[in-house]
């Protein structure tokens, strides 16, 4: 089993040192949904809940929260995020919200915890804008599906 690069020896928490790590192009996309009364995402796509656009708001939230990501997980490294791409898809038949992100850098370091922090704050965004009207909103099933570059090279989940 690998060990967690995260502990020291003493198994103290530290950040990894990337500095001898070469700078390759990374990127990461991850999914998660959010589920909703039928009636919830009807007022979405008639653009009828009272905070606004919900959709342009959750993508500008997810953007930002990629970019935010390293103040908000511990051992998170600052990274200079090339691009981001939130994609919200909806399933009318499912009353639910599909949500995308793809993280890219040109880096030392991954963007995987980037693109899954991008998913969360998206969803969240879309639960707070519509809480007025439907406090049952479920947020879940937040997972990297793909992610290339890097000493690890390619995975893609098998879904």
């Amino acid at each position: 089993m690998a060990q967690l690069s995260h502990l020291d020896e003493q198994g103290r928490a530290r950040m990894v040192d990337v500095s001898e790590k070469e700078i390759t192009s990374r990127i990461a996309t991850a999914r998660g949904t959010i589920r909703m009364r039928p009636r919830t995402l009807a007022l979405i796509l008639e653009e009828k809940i009272a905070k606004g656009d919900v959709f342009s708001v959750a993508r500008v939230a997810g953007i930002m929260a990629a970019k935010k990501t390293s103040e908000l997980i511990p051992m998170c490294h600052p990274l200079n995020i090339t691009s981001v791409k939130i994609d919200l898809t909806p399933k009318q038949k499912l009353a639910r919200v599909d949500i995308e992100a793809s993280v890219r850098v040109s880096g030392k370091t991954g963007v995987e915890m980037e693109a899954m922090t991008a998913v969360a704050v998206a969803g969240l965004t879309i639960y707070d804008m519509c809480k007025a009207v439907d406090r049952e909103m479920t947020l879940g099933e937040i997972r990297l599906v793909e992610k290339s570059g890097g000493k690890s090279g390619t995975f893609v989940r098998k879904e």
